[in-house]
């Protein structure tokens, strides 16, 4: 059965992460996604996990194998008048041009989406920028940690009171801006399948950071106020809190309706008779009691270590999970069955796990397990296509080196 998106052409000419998790999304989906880059291969390419710190010898950058699995790859230097028209007849045979480029740069390399539309008007642009394609910072660089992390409150946020700003773990907003430009690409070929129009679809990773922080935004828009922080030692729901156990692990409570919970918790702690305490009898009574009932609760999880309590609470029906480290959680056994993380076996590098799309189709299988391309090894099948003559073609394979 033939994927979603087969017969779909995307250009994707975009570096590092967002843009092209959205294409490799597309490319799931069955798309044909043309990833045009620089002839020495841009920077994520050859991020490998000894340069961010690992003590691994893996020879790739494995974030770039997950956001670039099962595209072709076009390598092209656009300094060259060659090459740019080359580019230019590519996009030409496209469905879709997907881009982080900015706005000034597509306009250097004849790639204004304004002039695309005008030649092709089933043609769809997607955009993904820092602050949105208009307005003073239109041009302006940006990754995920400044327009999404910190220019949104996000950084501002996420830390607890009396501790410095948190550090965002790269990717974060980038993986959600690649969400939403699939969806918006989606929906744009499904309205040009049915009115035979293209469109431009943009998505900026500040308002990204908006939406992904909806609640309090949505909070913060009619209050006016930034959320009050969150205070361990004193919550307003002593139930919906973070426990320190014996072996300096976690457990994380989440029973944000805490009179539904409030009983059985007190069981699975071995303090059944806090239940019945009139200190802690509903939830007005527990946040009126909440460094108390805190402290009882610190007391409790400390006795124990974690491996003690991962097996008393999942005697019962509570809402919880104990703060796995990432190399814990890549481990479990849920995720593993679901098929979360495929095998890949890479011509170059061998055999490793990935990260699959963050959704299953019951009537397709996604291709997450591909790998991604050699950098430029479609360049010659990519420009034949295109329609270009031979003495061009070795030009250009002579410039990507």
């Amino acid at each position: 059965m033939a994927l979603p998106l087969e017969g779909i052409r995307v250009v994707e000419l975009a570096s590092y992460v967002a843009a092209p998790s959205g294409g490799a999304l597309l490319a799931d989906l069955g798309a044909d996604v043309i990833k045009v880059e620089v002839p020495w291969g841009e920077i994520y390419r050859h991020n490998n996990p000894r340069m961010a710190g690992y003590d691994s010898d893996f020879p790739a950058s494995a974030p770039y194998q997950m956001d670039n699995h099962g595209k072709r790859s076009l390598a092209l230097d656009l300094a060259l008048p060659q090459a740019q028209d080359a580019l230019r007849k590519v996009v030409d045979s496209a469905d879709v041009l997907l881009t982080n480029m900015l706005p000034d740069r597509l306009a250097k390399y004849g790639l204004d989406p304004d002039a695309l539309l005008e030649a092709r008007p089933e043609l769809i642009v997607a955009r993904l920028s820092g602050y949105g394609p208009t307005g003073p910072e239109a041009n302006a660089p940006a990754f995920d940690y400044s327009a999404f992390w910190s220019r949104t409150g996000l950084m501002e946020t996420l830390h607890d009171a009396g501790t410095p700003p948190a550090f965002q773990r790269p990717g974060l907003g980038d993986h959600s801006a690649g969400l939403a430009l699939a969806l918006g690409i989606v929906a744009a070929l499904r309205t040009r399948d049915s009115e035979g129009h293209g469109q431009v679809i943009d998505v900026s990773l500040q308002d990204i950071g908006y939406y992904v922080a909806g609640n309090d935004t949505s909070t913060t828009l009619v209050t006016g106020q930034s959320p009050p922080p969150h205070d361990r030692s004193c919550p307003r729901n002593p139930l919906w809190n973070h426990y320190r156990c014996a072996d300096e692990r976690w457990v994380f409570l989440v029973m944000i309706e805490s009179d539904r919970y409030w009983a059985t918790l007190a069981e699975a702690i071995g303090r059944p008779e806090l239940a019945t305490d009139e200190r802690f009898e509903n939830g007005f009574a527990r946040y009126h009691n909440s460094l108390e009932l805190t402290q009882l609760l610190s007391e409790a999880f400390g006795s124990e270590p974690l491996d003690h309590w991962r097996q008393a609470l999942a005697q019962h029906r509570l809402i919880w999970a104990p703060v796995l480290t990432l190399a814990e959680a890549v481990l479990d056994e849920d995720a593993i069955e679901r098929g979360t993380f495929p095998e890949v076996d890479h011509p170059e590098y061998g055999k490793f796990r990935t990260i699959a799309a963050p959704f299953k189709m019951s009537a397709y299988e996604l291709r997450s397990a591909a790998p991604a391309p050699s950098l430029g090894a479609h360049t010659r099948a990519v420009c034949e296509e295109a329609g270009l003559d031979e003495e061009t073609i070795e030009l250009l394979l002579a410039a990507a080196g």
